[in-house]
């Protein structure tokens, strides 16, 4: 953050999004607010709030690009979702509150993977000595049943040990060493320096190793609906019954990745990534809401329907900041930076409890996209759909190429199509694009293209009569 003034964001926004200037300065500043409001005295931090913003636009003018390219590029926590899954209290549906607990689940995600790289070049090391030992494996010893194992059980028990678990385990642990219950002799001993040559080389990627992981967990209704009490239900019975393993056969690299995984998992102190995940949801952490307009009812009289002024007023609450008990530990939302959406095409932002209106202080209105838009879309930015398609052909063989003429008229298509039906924004040009190239992509694995030029005459031929005829472009594109 230090490092990314609001010009410096809004320029990486640019890379992705077309115009939209307004909006991606108010989202800039917003978020440069947080690293100003990191400098100022410990006592004024807790004052100053984030400036919420209310994002204006019909559907496809990129309001949730926006958002989320904004997450990527300062590596917050970040949840999108849609107010009209929420319900008052009282009826059937999502509880307001599990939009906190979502993204506090998204910063866990994000710091256990930061925890984990840091340890990787250590894990791996461990992991692949233990599958040197798997591919070379000791001479197994004859075992014999000694009478004293079921006492010695017990006593471990006494002693606080794991013998139960090794009951309902059968003695099969994760942990176990691969020379546990085997000799080794010195042929073993050089097959092993070979075949860890050949494990440092790459050569044995593609060599398949059986390996014995842990059961991966189920989650289930009551899991759900115990997280929605910030309740942790699954680490609970994990606490009270053993962890059950399973045998996999994989390839090395597969079998190297899930060793890793399990080894990281134990090597990390969890406790402390929860605690660094809460400060950054705290601190850092963005919601964006969407469909916010579905919310305001207006004059609208809903009879029989859950209220909508009643789901503002279960956001309310969050958005004004309040403490949120998560299965991690409670989050504070005092300095989240909420994000709302929405069209406002059959209600206005006044028509929101005043409430709220006044939590939202910052407006944009993002702009109808522009034929010179679509255009700039279809080949500016990093991922555009162009780009997109390309690389996709190039699987096939194919070397695809777009001459500006043909990008133009697809542009205008779209542009004219928009204007005619409803306006879906830039999501037309994925319509109008997947029309035209559906033979290439349909022929393409069967057949040696080469190259192929997608020309302004091949645009008219592949979807000129569709879009000219209203009836045809309503249902078609």
């Amino acid at each position: 953050m230090e490092t990314l003034t609001p010009k410096q964001i809004v320029a990486q926004l640019d890379n992705y999004i077309i115009g939209q200037t307004d909006a991606k300065k108010a989202v800039a500043i917003a978020l440069y607010n947080r690293y100003r409001r990191m400098q100022v005295p410990k006592k004024l931090q807790q004052e100053i709030t984030p400036k919420n913003l209310m994002m204006i636009g019909p559907t496809g003018v990129g309001k949730t690009e926006i958002a989320r390219r904004l997450a990527k590029i300062v590596n917050a926590p970040f949840v999108k979702v849609e107010a009209t899954k929420f319900t008052e209290v009282g009826y059937v549906g999502r509880d307001v509150e599990s939009m906190v607990r979502d993204l506090v689940s998204m910063a866990v995600s994000m710091v256990e993977k930061e925890k984990f790289n840091d340890i990787r070049p250590e894990v791996r090391r461990d992991v692949d000595k233990k599958l040197v030992k798997l591919l070379a494996p000791g001479v197994k010893k004859e075992q014999k049943q000694n009478p004293n194992d079921f006492m010695s059980m017990l006593n471990n028990m006494q002693n606080g040990g794991q013998g139960l678990g090794n009951i309902f385990n059968n003695a099969d642990t994760v942990d176990e060493d691969p020379d546990s219950n085997a000799e080794v002799t010195d042929d073993v001993r050089n097959q092993r320096l070979s075949v860890k040559e050949q494990l440092d080389k790459g050569l044995l990627e593609d060599e398949e190793v059986t390996i014995k992981v842990e059961e991966s967990k189920k989650v289930g209704p009551m899991d759900d609906q115990m997280g929605q009490m910030g309740l942790d239900m699954s680490g609970m019975m994990d606490s009270l019954m053993p962890k059950k393993t399973i045998t996999r056969t994989l390839p090395v690299k597969e079998a190297r990745e899930l060793l890793i995984q399990q080894e990281s998992q134990k090597r990390v102190d969890h406790d402390e990534i929860y605690q660094k995940a809460i400060e950054r949801t705290q601190n850092n952490g963005i919601i964006f809401i969407d469909e916010f307009d579905k919310i305001a009812a207006g004059d609208k009289k809903n009879s029989g329907e859950v209220s909508r002024e009643g789901v503002q007023r279960d956001i309310l609450p969050i958005v004004e900041g309040s403490r949120i008990n998560t299965k991690y530990g409670p989050v504070d939302t005092d300095h989240i930076l909420f994000i709302a959406s929405g069209a406002f095409a059959e209600s206005k932002p006044s028509d929101l409890i005043a409430e709220l209106q006044g939590r939202f202080p910052i407006r944009v209105e993002l702009n109808d996209l522009t034929e010179d838009d679509f255009i700039q879309i279809l080949t500016k930015p990093d991922n555009a759909l162009t780009k997109q398609y390309v690389a996709l052909t190039k699987a096939d063989g194919i070397h695809l190429t777009f001459t500006k003429e043909s990008v133009e008229e697809i542009a205008k298509i779209a542009f004219e199509l928009n204007n005619s039906n409803q306006n879906i924004g830039a999501r037309r040009l994925s319509t109008v694009l997947e029309k035209i190239l559906a033979d290439i992509l349909y022929e393409g694995p069967d057949m040696q293209m080469g190259d192929i030029t997608i020309t302004r005459e091949y645009v008219h031929d592949q979807i000129g009569k569709i879009a000219a005829d209203q009836d045809l472009s309503r249902y078609i594109l």
